[in-house]
């Protein structure tokens, strides 16, 4: 046994009572960051456990927690796919060897693994928009395919389903015993991670999985922007955000060492090692107890990734201080709050349908919508993360409604930039809806710092900053 093998099995065999520092498996979950439980310095392998997101215990989770006297009438839910085979390769070394064929005598495992693999085998009834038909509904290759979900992906979201189904059908009664296609609205980017990613939560969820009443929409954007993607001041912001990041890297003397020892050891030149995006991979080996490669010249060891990961925690540290990827997100994000805004306030006039709400997408749709709601502190999406909109009704004043968000479990209602102040003057353990229609109509714009915008479109081809 090599000693990278040996340091991520003393990683992974961490009892699941206590973890790393001594930090408890339920800390070990946390989204927000707790000075009273987190690593005293920033720590990369603690921080690279939690986006691995690997299933053991069931967590627990404050999905659902409401005063009995008010009734949950929607539930949007926002998931990033599962873990997932790497999509670049580093350069001249052997691709980690990830079976993805999903196995019952192979963990992690969910009681629902071999159910998911026989109904997804039969699911030719389906009824999916052009192109999701022709994506397969399981992975299914004994050595993975570039981007291809793994068992533990599949795992994480029939986990994710299954406490979703415990919270919201079987306590909350969300749906009826004899729902309908219309009572859901289920979307998915065009990738296999995605779609398989949302049939995994939903049989999870699901207490029938029906196919004759699964209708998955396909959404040709990771922004879900749906027919409103052309935004050109959204573009530059991003541009300017690159080149932040850019000039950040520059400054990185250690880790520009790091890129020429890599670059040396696989021989190639360091620019085509950086173009690789080699963290991908190496996060791949890490969350899997892979060996990261070897070669004659030597091997790609845990201290290069440690360095590139320090990095990339340090450039998301930088990104919040510097706002530019804040612009990025308030445009980014603005179409799928809208409709996500329209269809909660369908259901708080009494409309029966789409009470369910499904988006299967990435971590480059969940990070723009946590910046633009203004949860700078949320940690960047892990595999299988998911964000919660819950909307209640109170029955004492059945024209009030009101809204919780939870990011990964936690609440996290009163971080957001529209919330953040209502606590103070409310005993309620949550935000009136016109809040965030408040926010997402007006205050988005206000945000960019225009106070002449008051649409979307009119922010979007505003002129400069």
């Amino acid at each position: 046994m090599d000693v990278l093998t040996a340091v991520l099995l003393l990683v992974h065999l961490t009892p699941v009572s206590t973890a790393k520092n001594g930090v408890s498996s339920k800390s070990r979950k946390r989204i927000m960051p707790d000075p009273v439980t987190e690593p005293p310095v920033m720590d990369p392998i603690y921080e690279a456990l939690l986006y691995c997101n690997i299933p053991s215990v069931a967590e627990r989770s404050m999905e659902g927690h409401a005063p009995h006297h008010f009734k949950l009438v929607s539930v949007h839910v926002f998931i990033r796919h599962g873990d997932r085979y790497p999509l670049y390769v580093i350069p001249k070394t052997k691709r980690p060897e990830i079976d993805c064929t999903l196995l019952a005598n192979r963990k992690p495992y969910h009681p629902k693994l071999e159910a998911f693999v026989s109904h997804m085998s039969k699911g030719s009834g389906a009824s999916f928009e052009s192109p999701l038909h022709s994506l397969p509904l399981y992975p299914n290759h004994a050595l993975c395919e570039m981007g291809e979900l793994t068992q533990t992906g599949v795992v994480q979201h029939l986990q994710n389903g299954q406490l979703l189904r415990d919270i919201y059908l079987k306590k909350h009664k969300l749906l009826p015993n004899n729902w309908s296609t219309d009572q859901l609205y289920l979307e998915t980017t065009g990738k296999s991670r995605t779609l398989q990613s949302g049939l995994a939560l939903l049989y999870g969820f699901l207490p029938d999985f029906d196919w004759k009443k699964i209708h998955f929409r396909h959404q040709p954007s990771a922004l879900f922007c749906s027919g409103n993607c052309y935004c050109p001041l959204r573009n530059q912001y991003l541009e300017k955000e690159q080149r932040r990041q850019y000039l950040l890297r520059l400054k990185n003397s250690q880790l520009e060492r790091t890129y020429e020892d890599m670059a040396r050891i696989v021989d190639v030149p360091t620019k085509q090692l950086r173009a690789a995006n080699p963290i991908d991979s190496m996060l791949c080996h890490f969350c899997h107890n892979v060996s990261f490669p070897c070669t004659r010249n030597g091997c790609i060891d845990m201290e290069h990734f440690k360095v590139i990961k320090t990095h990339q925690i340090e450039d998301e540290r930088e990104r919040r201080e510097k706002k530019l990827y804040l612009g990025y997100a308030l445009l980014g994000a603005h179409p799928i709050l809208n409709q996500t805004i329209t269809r909660m306030q369908r259901a708080a006039e009494g409309r029966k349908e789409e009470v369910f709400t499904l988006y299967s997408a990435h971590d480059v749709t969940l990070s723009p919508v946590l910046s633009a709601l203004g949860l700078m502190e949320a940690r960047f999406p892990r595999f299988a993360a998911r964000l919660i909109f819950e909307l209640w009704q109170d029955r004492e004043k059945p024209s009030e409604h009101s809204v919780r968000i939870l990011y990964n479990g936690v609440d996290v209602t009163f971080h957001t930039s529209f919330c953040q102040d209502h606590h103070k003057h409310s005993s309620k353990p949550m935000c009136p809806l016109e809040n965030l229609v408040r926010f997402v109509k007006r205050d988005m714009f206000v945000g960019l710092g225009s106070s002449t915008s008051t649409n979307y479109y009119d922010a979007c081809h505003r002129e400069g900053f």
